[in-house]
């Protein structure tokens, strides 16, 4: 796993800037998913958030890991 993303001359550790990325995401997201049909039936809409993001978490890790190794590694 990338460590450290030197971002404008500092170094950011890396499951801070994914996570960032990925509560982004989820704001963007929140709004479409608030239209459908199926969000009402749900028992806490909260939980469906925290776990889309976990899952854009760890996605955004992974993409890293597999893509992005050679760019930001410091």
């Amino acid at each position: 796993m990338i460590e450290e993303i030197h971002v404008l001359g500092v170094y950011v550790p890396a499951a801070l800037a994914w996570g960032v990325l990925a509560a982004i995401f989820v704001y963007l997201l929140r709004a479409p998913i608030q239209r459908l049909p199926a969000y009402r039936l749900l028992w806490h809409p909260s939980l469906l958030e925290l776990a889309l993001f976990v899952l854009l978490w760890w996605g955004l890790s992974a993409l890293a890991d597999a893509f992005l190794y050679r760019w930001f590694v410091s």
